[in-house]
Parts: C-alpha cells; structure tokens; sequence
C-alpha cells in the first residue's frame, strides 16, 4: 500500500503501513514507550507526523536486526559514535548467537542418528556398516543401546568387541544370521522358520566359543532385544537353554 507523506498528518493505519508493520505492532510501541502517542484530533481520532514514519521505520529496521526493544530507545537517541560503538556490541552479540545456532543445528543433526553423541567413532561406524549391510534401522538401533550399556558397564572390553564386530560383519556366515534375525523380527514365535533359525545359530555360538561371563550389560540387551519382538525372545531363550545345557556340571556364574 502506498502513502503520501506529503501530507501533514497522518492515521494510524496509515503510519503502519508506511513503516509495513500492523497496527497493533504501532500500539505495543506505544505501550513499550518507543514510539509518543499523540493526542487525539478533535473528531477522536489520533494524527501521527511524518516524523512518527520516520521514527517508527527506524525502531522496525533495528528490531528486525534482532536489537532488543529495551535497547532500542537508547539508540535512537544516541549520537553517531555511540550508535556505531553500540550497533558493534550488537552484531558480535548477534554474531555469537549465529554461532551457537550453527552449534545447536550440527549437533541436532547428530541427534537424529542418535549414536553420535554417545559413542566412539568406530561403533558409529559399524552401525553404519550394518545399515548399509541391509539391516533394519530397528535392528541397529537395539545394536547402538547395547554398545551404549557395554560403554557405561563394561568399557574396557569395548576394543575387544569392536574387533569381534567387525570380524563378524566380514563373515558371510555371520552377515547372513544378521539378516536372518532381522527379517525374523514380526514372525510368530512359533513359526517353524525360527526352530532352523535357532538350530543355525546356536551352531554359530558352538563354533566362535564366544565369552558371555561378563552378563552386566548381556542381560539388559537381552531383556531389551525380548521387550522388541516375541519371536527374538523365543530366540534368546532357546539359546541360552542351549548353552546352559552345554555348561559343565558343577560350573557356577
């Protein structure tokens, strides 16, 4: 909308639309103090100058440059040295905020993977191996919380693991039990499909003799593998009846 100002007064809407701001934008600086409010004309109404355009385009353009309205009346007042030391402090104040948003934004980013902020580099880097394995992301994700209680419980055997990891992912054989089990996630427990998948990997665990004495952190895995899928729960049971039955006479935890 275009106005005159050539004219000596001015409505409110008028004043606002001169400066593009609302009305209401107009009556809250007057609430704040920024901007006088003139007394009303003798049919009711109140006449604004041109220098309340001029004003009100001044106090518009240092808000929209993230200035503070409390600073704001300071600095229409100021003289030009002070202006220019004050609209500095300003922009390195405006300056660090772009910096913690840019912050802020790089570490949502990693938020969204999830295991960044919280695991080494080298686990964040299997789990991205397993993704691009075919591995389903709910499947990883159970990977990356039990990476996370081995780190909190158990942190000294984490290089150990992460060898045996990356061993594991370079086995065809263990690649495929991974897929196996992932795509077992929705069967029914008593699918006959998981009594061969068990058999498989129950093989598996005979022939890599895998150390499971350190059940700090096993046992909150398992228990959170269960709570995702019954037919990974009848999975875990059948292989810890199995290797229980395996265990010698006598042997104690």
């Amino acid at each position: 909308m275009d106005v005159d100002l050539r004219g000596t007064v001015l409505t409110i809407g008028q004043l606002a639309a001169t400066a593009g701001v609302t009305v209401r934008t107009v009556r809250h600086y007057h609430h704040v103090g920024l901007l006088p409010e003139p007394e009303r004309d003798a049919s009711g109404y109140r006449r604004y100058r041109a220098q309340a355009a001029v004003d009100l385009i001044r106090i518009r353009t240092l808000a929209d440059a993230g200035v503070p309205l409390a600073r704001i009346d300071a600095l229409l007042h100021a003289q030009p040295a002070e202006f220019a030391e004050a609209v500095s402090g300003i922009d390195a104040a405006l300056q660090r905020k772009i910096d913690q948003l840019n912050e802020n934004r790089r570490r949502i980013a990693e938020l969204a993977g999830g295991e960044r902020l919280v695991l080494p580099p080298e686990v964040v880097a299997i789990l991205d191996r397993m993704r691009h394995l075919g591995v389903s992301e709910r499947r990883v994700r159970l990977e990356r919380d039990a990476w996370i209680l081995m780190q909190a419980l158990d942190p000294h055997v984490m290089p150990q693991r992460i060898r045996e990891k990356n061993a594991g992912l370079d086995d065809p054989e263990t690649t495929r039990l991974y897929l196996a089990c992932d795509q077992s996630v929705d069967w029914d427990p008593h699918d006959p499909r998981l009594d061969r998948l068990i058999d498989d990997l129950d093989a598996w665990e005979i022939r890599h003799e895998r150390d499971n004495d350190r059940v700090g952190y096993l046992k909150l895995v398992s228990s959170r593998i269960s709570e995702a899928s019954p037919a990974w729960q009848r999975i875990i049971e059948a292989l810890a009846h199995r290797a229980e039955q395996r265990r010698p006479a006598g042997h104690d935890n």
